[in-house]
């Protein structure tokens, strides 16, 4: 009995799936221009809830992949291409 209502106490938080994070990263780094939320809920193949966007831009402005400004987001991440060719070249140990 104490431990259903101790279960009942608990709020299990949200989190975006993988595949909402990378929609929302494909649709800012194709944007290639500062684009602003309510344009990027538009440009979204599918519906968002506010808040699970909101999750998703915090954490790909921790990551250093966007910035947030007061007139929209802009995707600020470039992919290294010469590490990857390095890692093409290297030897597997």
């Amino acid at each position: 009995m104490v431990k259903k209502q101790i279960l009942e106490n608990v709020q299990i938080g949200h989190s975006p799936t993988l595949n909402t994070v990378l929609m929302v990263e494909g649709i800012l780094k194709n944007a290639g221009e500062l684009i602003s939320i309510a344009e990027l809920k538009r440009r979204l193949p599918r519906k968002v809830m506010h808040q699970t966007l909101m999750q998703v831009l915090d954490y790909l402005q921790i990551s250093g992949k966007i910035i947030i400004g007061t007139k929209g987001i802009l995707w600020i991440f470039s992919e290294r291409k010469e590490l990857n060719e390095l890692i093409k070249r290297g030897t597997e140990i």
